[in-house]
Order: C-alpha cells, then sequence, then structure tokens
C-alpha cells in the first residue's frame, strides 16, 4: 500500500484526476473492509485538491447516514430529496451545485460551504452512497469534475 500520493499540483484538474484515481484504486486493492476504503477515498481527494469537505453518506434505514469524511464535523443524518445530498439520492444521478445558497433546501452544515458536487454510486441498481464534495469557492465543479467522480464511484463500487 502507497503512504504518498504522488500528484502534480501544477498539473491542471483533469491531469490530477487522471493521476490520482489508479493511486486510490491502489489503495482499496485487497481492501475488503468499506469504511477503511472510504476513509482513504476521502483522505486522497482532500489531500490532491484541498477542498473544503469530502466525505461520504451511506443509505441506511431510508436515511443518508455520515460516513468517512475528511473537514469539520458534518450533518450526521440527511432524509431522502433533502439537500444536495438527499436530492442526489432520490434522483440517483450527479448534482453539480455553483452556489448552494441558491439550491432549495440546502442544508448549510457549513456557513463557509458555498458550492459542492453530490455523487452516488450503486449497488444492485440502487444507490447506496453518495460521495459528497464542498468547496468553499463559488462554482468549483464542472463537467471535468463530475466525469472523473462518477468514473471513481464507478472503481468503488465492487467494493460495496
Amino acid at each position: 500500500m502507497a503512504e504518498t500520493l504522488i500528484v502534480s499540483s501544477s498539473a491542471d484538474k483533469a491531469e490530477r484526476y487522471q493521476a490520482l484515481l489508479p493511486q486510490i484504486q491502489s489503495l482499496t486493492a485487497g481492501e475488503k473492509d468499506l469504511i477503511a476504503n472510504l476513509a482513504n477515498t476521502a483522505a486522497a481527494l482532500k489531500q490532491t485538491f484541498g477542498f473544503f469537505w469530502v466525505g461520504f453518506y451511506l443509505v441506511k434505514e431510508n436515511e443518508l447516514v455520515l460516513g468517512p469524511f475528511q473537514g469539520p464535523i458534518a450533518c450526521t443524518r440527511i432524509k431522502q430529496g433533502k439537500g444536495v445530498c438527499g436530492m442526489a439520492w432520490q434522483k440517483a444521478q450527479t448534482l453539480i451545485v455553483p452556489d448552494v445558497n441558491e439550491f432549495p433546501g440546502h442544508i448549510a452544515c457549513s456557513s463557509e460551504s458555498k458550492s459542492e458536487i453530490v455523487v452516488p454510486a450503486f449497488k444492485n441498481g440502487r444507490v447506496f452512497l453518495v460521495l459528497d464534495i464542498d468547496s468553499d469557492k463559488l462554482n468549483d465543479f464542472d463537467h471535468t469534475d463530475a466525469v472523473w467522480l462518477q468514473q471513481l464511484m464507478k472503481m468503488l463500487e465492487p467494493l460495496l
């Protein structure tokens, strides 16, 4: 298992994702514990991109329940359809929110969060968990993030 990530800070966003994903795959290869894999994935994303908050919410008993994360304390439970995470779960699709203050029903776990992307992962055709990433900058996420983070989640799905 690698102890350090090798990603050039001068690389553009796509190049950083391209360098990071194989390293996450290496980190999770052979490890059967889901929490350990999600924890390392969250840490790798935060370390590489410096996002404000990176974490996972797992579907448990008809709620999203906080899983491994990196960043300030967070909301523990989210109902389906509530906030960006609950809406991404309900719609079973990636959501990019350029300005969280303009998202109807946004759940403000931190007033420092300005933009957000949420990407679901599926098990047996149903959303099993979501990756939630917040930025303290407006409009920090785009199509590039969506494409690479969806690829990351597909890579993690066999581990679920």
